[in-house]
């Protein structure tokens, strides 16, 4: 096996890579290594400015035409003095006024970084960060939003069921695959610092082992070879070099690259957050898996791929232990000659905010929680009109990406994300979903696949249910117990007292046994013991100032358990 950091000696045709990774270490070298962006001594494009050829300004003209079109009218010009034309003119000069404010302030920090290749690296990036903030400004001037009784549920041959999938399959294309993990989160809603890959999920192994043992399975087993690429972010990056080592005997390759990292926008300012290029971690953010696509052609990673003869990319989140190659579903890629296929899954009342499949003047896109307004937020959360959900479980097929990047490039749809710093400063992220590249890809299709494939830990509640005899580990796959008497699992709701990893471990001497368990709510200061076991329904309620400690080897069946300690039973 190598590694993306292995040494030249061990890593086969790894000059390229080893640059890579020799630009790891910089927090402002952001793996543009083969975009070619204007010399350190010119300042970000005006919008007004000529574009330029070279290999990354395919995005350019179009760039620009964005941005002349927020150039305020002049004084000049006549202009039908009406309300709605005064208001629109307000909206573009303001609109003016903040990019060229932004453009000062992005050239400043680019002028931070002294060394010249690190500067250039850094230029790329805040142009593709200022193209974004300019689209932006666009879409909010014009109030820009989707016509919504043109919505409609995407058509039947939109979607395939995953049972028409074909059964006979040809283990000799997964060589023309490859595995990518969205690999920069860092677990901070479970009060994690580190990568959230790290952390151990099932009998002693990290989501990282579980992916790890599941290729080198599969290419052991097929006698194949499948790499595994790693986007990570600034904030997962080192870490992840730092994992990956352990696995320097194991039979796969290991690519890591590192996605975009952006400035924080001041909400009152519309100016970035940093000062300067090497300002703390607060102050910037990677913006969405959406960053993918760029990430992929500018660290140079999807021209490896393609060189190497990989022709599909399977990707998935880090922390979804359900998302393993499926042949299945490569197969049919193949056989149909589909460019993009997004995995969906039926909606539950879980899954209320997650983004759907849907049909838009003809044209299969995705739709997120954060574009729908605010007066039809329920009607989108039902299961009526939306019945299926997006389990960013993507199939791409690369030659067909390496087309799009370079012709017509890649917009996606921007999400705004407020915060708050720990200063209190109101922020805005400006975030993109990898799945809404669905509707520039010619032949893309959404598969309704089990619900097997999406089992994200996104909380403690998950990582229980995981971590329990529900599953069991093969080849780093999960498997439902065979015990099981239902092919549904519990539901478990465990309050705030066990929101963080380590309040979780301290109060769970050993995981209950849940095989015959339907559900599970504990709020309170509540305490587990060993060997205990949970069936029916059980809920265990501490009110404050309480304290409830179930004693080891306890049994609670269909029980109702207050802060008295009395047992009801339900």
């Amino acid at each position: 096996m190598s590694t993306a950091n292995a040494s030249r000696a061990r890593a086969p045709c790894d000059e390229k890579r080893s640059r890579m990774l020799s630009i790891a270490s910089n927090p402002v070298r952001r793996w543009m290594l083969h975009a070619s962006s204007p010399s350190p001594a010119h300042p970000l494009p005006h919008p007004s400015s000529s574009s330029t050829s070279s290999p990354s300004s395919t995005l350019l003209p179009t760039r620009l035409h964005v941005m002349s079109a927020l150039k305020a009218p002049q004084p000049s010009e006549k202009t039908p003095r009406t309300r709605g034309v005064s208001a629109m003119h307000f909206k573009s000069a303001t609109t003016g006024v903040a990019t060229k404010n932004m453009r000062n302030e992005l050239n400043r920090l680019v002028n931070t970084v002294s060394d010249p290749e690190t500067r250039k690296a850094f230029d790329t990036e805040m142009q593709s960060f200022f193209y974004l903030f300019t689209r932006y400004l666009a879409e909010k001037a014009q109030s820009k939003e989707l016509d919504w009784d043109r919505i409609k549920s995407p058509a039947a041959d939109q979607i395939v069921p995953y049972d028409d999938l074909p059964n006979n399959v040809d283990p000799s294309i997964l060589n023309k695959l490859a595995v990518l993990k969205v690999n920069g989160g860092l677990g901070t809603s479970m009060g994690m610092t580190g990568a959230k890959s790290a952390l151990e999920v099932k009998d002693d192994m990290t989501f990282l082992d579980l992916t790890v043992r599941q290729i080198e399975h599969l290419n052991t087993t097929h006698r194949v070879d499948v790499p595994l690429i790693l986007m990570t972010s600034f904030n997962t990056h080192e870490d992840t070099l730092r994992i990956i080592k352990k696995y320097a005997n194991q039979q796969l390759r290991i690519t890591t690259f590192n996605q975009s990292r952006y400035p924080r926008i001041d909400k009152e300012t519309l100016l970035p957050l940093p000062r300067s290029a090497t300002d703390d971690k607060s102050k910037w953010y990677p913006p969405g898996h959406g960053d993918l696509y760029n990430a992929l052609m500018h660290s140079g990673v999807l021209d490896q791929l393609l060189a190497e003869g990989k022709e599909y990319l399977f990707v998935s989140n880090s922390d979804n232990l359900g998302a393993v190659v499926d042949q299945r579903i490569l197969q049919h890629m193949v056989e149909k000659n589909i460019d993009f296929i997004m995995e969906v899954t039926d909606k539950t009342k879980a899954d209320v905010k997650g983004g759907t499949l849907i049909d838009y003047e003809g044209n299969i896109q995705l739709l997120e929680i954060a574009q729908v307004p605010s007066e039809h937020t329920e009607e989108f959360k039902s299961v009526r009109k939306f019945k299926i959900f997006n389990t960013n479980n993507l199939w791409i097929n690369l030659k067909a990406l390496k087309r799009i990047m370079e012709n017509e490039g890649m917009e996606l749809e921007i999400i705004v994300n407020p915060k708050v710093t720990e200063d209190g400063t109101s922020v805005i992220q400006l975030e993109t979903a990898a799945g809404a590249a669905i509707r520039h890809f010619k032949n893309a299709k959404g598969i309704n696949v089990p619900r097997s494939r999406f089992l994200p830990v996104k909380s403690c509640s998950d990582l229980l249910l995981i971590k329990s005899d529900i599953y069991s580990l093969e080849h780093g796959q999960l498997v439902l117990n065979p015990n099981r008497m239902f092919s549904t699992t519990p539901v478990i709701k465990l309050g705030d007292h066990f929101k963080k990893i380590a309040q979780f471990q301290k109060r769970f001497k050993k995981i209950p046994k849940i095989i015959e368990l339907d559900h599970l709510t504990v709020t309170g200061d509540v305490y587990f013991g060993r060997n205990v076991t949970l069936r029916g329904t059980v809920i265990v309620v501490a009110n404050e100032g309480q304290r409830i400690d179930i004693p080891d080897g306890c049994v609670l069946e269909n029980r109702l358990l207050s802060g008295n300690l009395t047992m009801t039973e339900l």
